[in-house]
């Protein structure tokens, strides 16, 4: 009598079966302009105009823009369909991106500058939540009822392993073109990027299409249900995790620089993406008795030993112990956050919840670049580090605040 096939395998032959062999790498390389647009602004502007200020300063524009807009993008999307959705905004961001690096070098105000990186943030397309949505909108729709909570969580945890690596590396794609072409290549580079993956993303066979006005009537959850605490709370905390990736990256490239090798600073961030990515992956190995809101205070709790640790890095070999502590931890977090926002998501927002998760992390990178440049100038390198540890200690405590607000059970859902 033959063995029966393993329900995940199945369960996961399936879902390739219906999203296809070229989703994932597509999906992945389509992310790369976004994690190279916050660095990429700021670099291009420190070279031309010779300012950190307005450097961190015009990604602070891009991150607002991107907060301002990007969650009416995903409505759009979860309204229109991502297609055209897409296709739209794919468009347009390239030909701003194209434009920022002409304006940078130009004669023009630093207020055009500011309009304009607040125009890519503002249009970014965002192909992370849009392929957050269509991975899970298939699991949901298409796969056996009993086999989706294992199945979404090993998904959840891949693209937030996904996310963790582009975030890490796309700084040091940033650096390696700016080292090589100039400080203009990775806008640029960004530009084209966007123009050809994010249009090939559009039109995958996976594109969730429109809906018509009865099913939008019939699906679609009122608008304010995204209002909800459980909600905003977890929209909060991924902002946090945001703060915390720019902070980090930051005041890394001050200390690097103290030691006369800021070039390096990508290169030891990405300790702690190894150990991020990694981690992110097994969480779907874990048992579903450690329920999600439990895991976010555990792993929260991982980065926090770790930025206690980075206060007392004074040398290389303590920089990298305390990457490593933090990586472990944030991964899983990732991976958390984004699981309750698939469980909180109102029935039809799926993208617009995506998305919001999507732009919050872009905020904070944004935002954390700004300050902790100017904090690493003004008060010097170990005053910067503080940042990170800050960020991680507002995340641990928005975990305790989801403890509360998440009901007994409810966490364990989805492990």
């Amino acid at each position: 009598m033959s063995a029966a096939p393993e329900p995940e395998r199945s369960s996961l032959r399936l879902l390739l079966d219906r999203v296809g062999v070229s989703f994932f790498p597509l999906a992945f390389v389509a992310r790369l302009p976004y994690a190279m647009m916050v660095i990429g602004v700021l670099t291009l502007v420190v070279s031309a105009r010779g300012s950190v200020e307005l450097g961190g300063i015009n990604s602070a524009m891009a991150g607002i823009g991107c907060a301002c807009v990007g969650p009416l993008i995903g409505a759009a999307a979860d309204r229109y369909g991502q297609r055209p959705t897409l296709l739209i905004t794919g468009a347009v961001n390239s030909v701003l991106l194209a434009l920022f690096a002409w304006v940078a070098y130009s004669d023009l105000p630093n207020a055009v500058m500011f309009a304009g990186a607040f125009l890519i943030g503002a249009s970014a397309p965002q192909p992370s939540p849009m392929s957050r949505s269509r991975v899970v909108t298939i699991i949901s729709n298409d796969l056996p009822v009993q086999r989706q909570p294992k199945l979404l969580s090993a998904m959840l945890a891949y693209e937030s392993a996904v996310d963790e690596i582009i975030f890490v590396f796309g700084p040091v794609i940033v650096g390696l073109l700016a080292t090589t072409l100039g400080a203009w290549a990775p806008v640029v580079g960004a530009a084209i990027l966007t123009f050809i993956f994010i249009s090939l993303f559009a039109l995958h066979r996976t594109s969730v299409p429109a809906k018509s006005r009865a099913e939008r009537a019939a699906t679609l959850a009122p608008a304010s249900e995204l209002a909800r605490p459980a909600l905003i709370v977890t929209v909060l905390g991924i902002v946090g995790v945001g703060f915390f990736f720019g902070s980090m990256l930051t005041s890394l490239t001050a200390f690097m620089q103290d030691r006369g090798d800021a070039e390096g600073a990508g290169v030891i961030y990405g300790v702690m993406g190894v150990g991020s990515a990694i981690l992110a992956l097994c969480v779907a190995l874990l048992p579903p008795s450690f329920s999600l809101r439990a895991r976010w205070i555990a792993f929260a709790a991982l980065i926090v030993i770790g930025g206690v640790v980075l206060q007392t890095a004074h040398d290389l070999p303590g920089m990298v112990v305390a990457l490593a502590i933090m990586g472990c931890g944030i991964g899983p977090t990732l991976v958390n956050l984004y699981s309750f926002g698939a469980q909180r998501s109102p029935e039809g927002r799926s993208a617009t919840v995506m998305t919001m998760l999507g732009s919050g992390i872009m905020v904070g990178q944004s935002g954390a670049a700004a300050l902790t440049g100017t904090v690493a100038t003004n008060s010097g390198t170990s005053a910067s580090l503080a940042l990170p540890l800050i960020a991680a200690g507002a995340v641990l405590l928005l975990g305790v605040v989801n403890w509360w607000l998440t009901p007994s059970g409810r966490g364990a859902k989805r492990a």
